[in-house]
C-alpha cells in the first residue's frame, strides 16, 4: 500500500512539475524576450531574428534612452512621483487604518461603512478633474500624489494587521504609563508593523511607479511628464517624431531605433522596481497572508 501511495506521490510530483514549467516558460519567454531585443540590432529586431539570446549585440536602444532629454527629464520626474507619493500615502493609510483598528473608538463601524462605500463607488472622472482644477493642481506635482494617495483596499489590510497582531495588552500598559494615542501610535505601533510597512511601501511604490493615467489627465507640461507617460507614447501611440530624437535619428534608422527604444524602455523602467523587490519579498507573502484573515 505504502509503495503505491509513493508510486502515485511522484506521477502526481511529476505532473506538478511538468505545469508548473510550463507556467514558467510562458511567463518567462516574453521577458527574455524583451531583454534580448532590447540589446540586438535594429536590422535583427525588425527581420524578426531575435527568439531567445541576443542578436548582433548592440547598445543603441539604451545610449538614446539616455540622450534623449524628454525619457531622462521623464525618469526623474517618476522617482520624484514615487518617493513623495509613497511617504504621503503611508501616512495617510496609518492614520485612517490605525482609528478604524480601535474597538474603542466611536464611530467606528459608521467610518469603515464610508470607506467600504468608496471601493464600490466614486464621482467618476469629471468631477474629479474639476477638483483637482478647483484645489488649483492642475499641471503641478500635486496633480500626481494627491489624488490617488489613499487605497480603501490597503487601508483595510493595514486595518487588520492592527486588530490580529498588535496585544490590546499593549495599549492598557501603555495608558496607565501615561502614553497618549499619538506617542503610542509613533514608539510602539509603528516599530512593531514593519512587515505590513513594507507591504504598503512596495503596493503604493509600484501603484506609483506604473502611474500614467493622472499624468495624461491632469499635466500638460512635458517637463513634468512621467516615465509611463512618454513609454505609453512609444508603444501605444508608436510615435516619434525626428525633431523628438534630435541627434539621436543618425544612430539608426526611424523604424528601428523606434523598435529599440520600446524594449530599452521597458528595461529601464523596470529594473529600480526588480532591484527593490528582493528586500521585500519576505514581507510581500505574509502581507498578502494578512490580507485573508478575516477580525
Amino acid at each position: 500500500m505504502d509503495q503505491l501511495s509513493s508510486r502515485g506521490d511522484r506521477v502526481f510530483d511529476m505532473f506538478n512539475l511538468l505545469i508548473l514549467g510550463l507556467f514558467l516558460i510562458t511567463v518567462l519567454y516574453p521577458l527574455i524576450y524583451v531583454v534580448s531585443a532590447s540589446f540586438s540590432s535594429p536590422a535583427a529586431v525588425i527581420g524578426g531574428r531575435v527568439w531567445l539570446w541576443p542578436v548582433d549585440i548592440s547598445f543603441e536602444g539604451y545610449a538614446a534612452v539616455f540622450r534623449h532629454r524628454l525619457i531622462w527629464t521623464s525618469f526623474m520626474n517618476t522617482i520624484t512621483y514615487t518617493l513623495l507619493g509613497t511617504v504621503i500615502s503611508l501616512v495617510i493609510t496609518v492614520l485612517a487604518a490605525y482609528p478604524l483598528s480601535r474597538k474603542d473608538f466611536k464611530g467606528r463601524k459608521g467610518f469603515t461603512l464610508l470607506f467600504v462605500f468608496t471601493m464600490m463607488f466614486n464621482g467618476g472622472l469629471i468631477p474629479m478633474y474639476l477638483l483637482v482644477r478647483g484645489l488649483g493642481m492642475l499641471d503641478t506635482l500635486w496633480a500626481m500624489v494627491i489624488p490617488s494617495a489613499l487605497s480603501v483596499w490597503n487601508v483595510m489590510i493595514m486595518v487588520t494587521y492592527f486588530r490580529t497582531s498588535i496585544p490590546e495588552e499593549l495599549l492598557e500598559s501603555a495608558q496607565i504609563d501615561g502614553c497618549n494615542d499619538f506617542t503610542y501610535l509613533l514608539r510602539i505601533v509603528l516599530p512593531l508593523s514593519g512587515p505590513i510597512i513594507a507591504v504598503m511601501t512596495l503596493f503604493y511604490g509600484v501603484d506609483q511607479w506604473n502611474q500614467y493615467f493622472n499624468a495624461l489627465i491632469f499635466l500638460k507640461s512635458e517637463v513634468r511628464f512621467p516615465l509611463q507617460l512618454v513609454l505609453r507614447d512609444i508603444l501605444i501611440q508608436n510615435q516619434v517624431s525626428q525633431e523628438t530624437l534630435g541627434d539621436v535619428s543618425t544612430a539608426a534608422a526611424r523604424q528601428g531605433l523606434r523598435e529599440l527604444l520600446k524594449y530599452s524602455l521597458i528595461v529601464i523602467s523596470s529594473v529600480p522596481l526588480l532591484a527593490v523587490y528582493p528586500f521585500v519579498q519576505k514581507f510581500f507573502v505574509k502581507g498578502i497572508m494578512i490580507g485573508s484573515i478575516k477580525g
